[in-house]
């Protein structure tokens, strides 16, 4: 969450007020037996330092931050990718915003290299021509 100051009164506001409604739609949409067939994430366009600032609150940081994933097609319970040893730069199955777009189209049925198209001389997609399928974190 974009908390700059006072982490410690921000963050578990944010997290009791996600933390039911997600449990009570994976519930429900086991329950309704759509969970296999739908695909949820849980993200944000960046993550946070991993230390305080000044202002006792975190800084943006792009180079090593979490996303969520469940349902359909996650292979669920597993942690994929570390950062180095002060939590700040990803170092181990760096994942890029192609490979999630990638990973993203596949799990609907798409191939992300089909989707490419040729403009000022060079070939381009929403997955780049570097984005690759996590097959790792699939079941």
């Amino acid at each position: 969450w974009d908390d700059h100051g006072n982490i410690s009164e921000g963050h578990p506001k944010m997290a009791a007020a996600v933390d039911q409604p997600i449990a009570a739609l994976i519930r429900d949409l086991k329950a309704r037996g759509l969970y296999d067939s739908t695909l949820l994430i849980f993200a944000g366009e960046f993550g946070r330092t991993p230390f305080a600032q000044g202002s006792l609150g975190r800084d943006h940081n792009p180079q090593g931050f979490s996303i969520w994933l469940a349902g359909g097609g996650v292979r669920g319970g597993m942690a994929y990718g570390a950062t180095d040893e002060f939590g700040y730069r990803a170092v181990e199955n760096v994942v890029s915003i192609h490979d999630l777009h990638a990973t993203i189209l596949y799990l609907m049925g798409m191939d992300h290299e089909r989707l490419t198209y040729r403009w000022g001389g060079r070939d381009l997609r929403l997955t780049d021509v570097y984005g690759n399928v996590l097959h790792d974190c699939l079941t």
